[in-house]
């Protein structure tokens, strides 16, 4: 799994467990990565990708309830919301392609989730996407 692939996946995991746990985004992060050997450069991008994320869930929230028709957010999975807030923040950064940042988060989805959450997310990105233009 590449640097920035295994960034995600650890921001993804951080943004789960803050919010399940009701903690600090920082405290979070510690936690996830204190048990992982990383590299500096991956370990950074994480904290950075989790740390915007964790700023932006609100405005994230926002977008996921516009784009899910007849899905209120309490209804969908926290970890499908964690890889969707995780892919609006980074997307809204636009530092990495579009098409990389919903891959990976269909990959995230397919991993931690299932296959018609990773549909969803694809879905809701790909409309966040569409409506960028």
């Amino acid at each position: 799994m590449g640097k920035r692939s295994t960034a995600r996946r650890l921001a993804m995991q951080a943004l789960y467990q803050a919010e399940i746990t009701n903690s600090e985004i920082t405290t979070a992060l510690t936690n996830i990565i204190e048990n992982e050997k990383l590299i500096a450069e991956t370990a950074d991008f994480a904290k950075k990708l989790a740390e915007t994320a964790w700023t932006e869930r609100q405005e994230c929230d926002k977008e996921i309830e516009k784009l899910a028709v007849d899905w209120p957010l309490d209804r969908i999975g926290k970890v499908d919301r964690s890889i969707m807030r995780l892919a609006l923040s980074e997307l809204k950064g636009q530092e990495t392609p579009s098409s990389v940042i919903i891959n990976e988060a269909v990959e995230l989805a397919k991993k931690f989730s299932g296959a018609e959450s990773a549909k969803f997310i694809n879905g809701i990105l790909g409309a966040y996407i569409r409506n960028m233009v």
